[in-house]
């Protein structure tokens, strides 16, 4: 059923929430692109560490560009195999992640070349880690009614498009799906409902929907539209992070069964499970 999943944004070594679509490469001091939410006072083993205290096993930390490995480091040794870590990740480094307390490696980049898929690379780095140590981040964005995987900080387009088929194909290698939407990312301005009930269609393994989260009351809707199967992460939008559209605490009451929803609706939620009919999810 659906649940909230919390992050740990780090860029340039510190904790951040960021609008996704303006991160590149190309910034410079004189002509920044990059548009930044809010920069945390607290380093990354403080959110680690709260997130161990409310039981969200489950996190992703994101390592957003280079000098960021020190912070993560840091976040993965205050909760020892409690979270999950993705920025970067290749053959090369996923089993050291691993080795540092990371739950399961998180890839995006390293599996195409060039903007073209390689199912070689995956089924490499599945064989090397193993499919339950595997998350793929398929995060996309939107052409028309479609969505094609995004990578390298979402800036390129890749050719693999976002279908049942696809993630079919890929749930063979993986044991969970991270999926951001790079057009609402950060902006706090409402979900890409569309997508979040596709990937309730399509979706056979855990799947964490991320992007444009901006009520508590995103959650039911996550919930109603993806029937349960699709988790949500709020970022920009949480009080921890400077937002103040949606409380932490109340995503940490959701998650264990007390939402805010009226007495007397959880009451008949509740009958309508006992009765089977559905009629309230």
């Amino acid at each position: 059923m659906t649940k909230f999943r919390p992050c740990i944004d780090i860029h340039a070594g510190v904790v951040k929430q960021i609008v996704g679509g303006t991160l590149s490469d190309e910034a410079t001091s004189s002509t920044p692109l990059l548009v930044t939410n809010h920069t945390s006072a607290h380093p990354p083993s403080y959110f680690a560490k709260l997130y161990k205290q409310r039981d969200l096993a489950g996190a992703h930390v994101i390592m957003l560009g280079p000098n960021c490995e020190a912070a993560a480091r840091e976040a993965l040794a205050a909760w020892p195999g409690g979270m999950q870590i993705g920025g970067g990740i290749n053959t090369s480094n996923a089993a050291q992640w691993l080795e540092c307390g990371a739950d399961k490696v998180i890839v995006t980049s390293y599996l195409f070349q060039d903007g073209k898929f390689s199912l070689e690379r995956l089924q490499e780095l599945s064989e090397l880690v193993g499919k339950d140590k595997l998350v793929v981040d398929v995060s996309c964005r939107r052409r028309g009614d479609k969505w094609f995987v995004a990578t390298n900080k979402w800036q390129t387009i890749t050719d693999m498009e976002v279908t049942e088929d696809t993630l079919a194909m890929l749930s063979e290698y993986c044991s969970e799906f991270l999926i951001h939407a790079a057009d609402v990312e950060g902006l706090c301005r409402g979900i890409d409902e569309d997508l979040v009930r596709a990937l309730g269609k399509w979706t056979r393994i855990p799947t964490t929907y991320a992007g444009g989260g901006k009520d508590i009351a995103d959650l039911d809707l996550v919930k109603k539209v993806s029937g349960g199967k699709v988790d949500l992460t709020f970022g920009s939008a949480l009080d921890i992070f400077g937002g103040d559209k949606v409380r932490f605490e109340d995503c940490v009451r959701w998650n264990a069964g007390d939402s805010h929803l009226p007495w007397y609706c959880k009451c008949l939620e509740f009958f309508s499970d006992i009765w089977g009919c559905g009629c309230l999810r």
